[in-house]
């Protein structure tokens, strides 16, 4: 089994290459912290991993991501699955009142990624096979007062992956969107964490058997389907004045 992630240094990240180590699989990471990534290296070579090597990528610099992946797919010969796991989580208030944060929080949310998944497709279109699985976010389903603009970007991102889904499907190529909720990690460690909130662990676990079993959609814990299925049905002239 031969894994691209992107992003490799994420908690989330992290805890699924740790699964595919244990799977013997090759892997292969980028991100933009070489010390980081060395570490992390080393880490999955000791869990098993058959072979492990690294790209050093600031994600937000697109004209880089073609460079990237070819030198992943002559590491790899070819890509298996490829694991998109980075971004950021914005100031809302300071996006709002700042045109260029907002712009620049929807790169790395949004543009970045789309740009990766153009390059990953024709990727997996040579090849006739492969899985594409993004991790997206539930704040994508709805735009929330406390997070639309990290809204928006996700948003973005999972109507791209529906459309890029059909189209990728006569190539034997399937495209997983991954949804999590609230996790416990070095991103949210301002936050106060409650009874919703997961680790990177269960998270990772979810999204690797969602992969294993050809999900379209994956959300992460399961129960935020349903959470956010009920968010949705709100109707606006009450959810307008919500601030959740």
């Amino acid at each position: 089994m031969k894994i691209l992630i992107i992003g490799a240094t994420s908690a989330i990240a992290k805890a699924s290459a740790r699964l595919y180590a244990a799977r013997k699989a090759q892997l292969f990471l980028i991100a933009r912290n070489e010390e980081l990534l060395i570490e992390l290296k080393e880490d999955l070579m000791i869990r098993g991993a058959r072979s492990v090597a690294y790209y050093v990528l600031d994600l937000s610099n697109q004209k880089n991501h073609g460079e990237a992946l070819e030198q992943a797919r002559q590491s790899l010969e070819k890509i298996d699955i490829a694991l998109l796991c980075h971004g950021s989580l914005p100031d809302q208030e300071a996006c709002e009142n700042d045109y260029n944060r907002a712009k620049k929080e929807i790169n790395v949310n949004g543009l970045s990624i789309i740009s990766l998944c153009t390059e990953l497709s024709k990727v997996f279109k040579a090849q006739q096979s492969g899985v594409l699985a993004v991790i997206t976010s539930v704040a994508g389903d709805r735009g929330r007062q406390p997070n639309f603009i990290y809204g928006a970007a996700k948003s973005m991102v999972s109507t791209y992956l529906q459309g890029l889904r059909g189209k990728l499907l006569a190539h034997k190529v399937h495209v997983i969107d991954i949804k999590p909720g609230l996790v416990d990690s070095p991103m949210t460690s301002k936050f106060d964490k409650g009874l919703l909130w997961s680790t990177p662990e269960l998270v990772a676990n979810k999204i690797v058997r969602g992969i294993d079993r050809k999900n379209h959609t994956v959300y992460v814990p399961g129960y935020w389907r349903i959470i956010m299925a009920t968010v949705c049905l709100i109707p606006e002239f009450i959810f307008k004045r919500l601030k959740i």
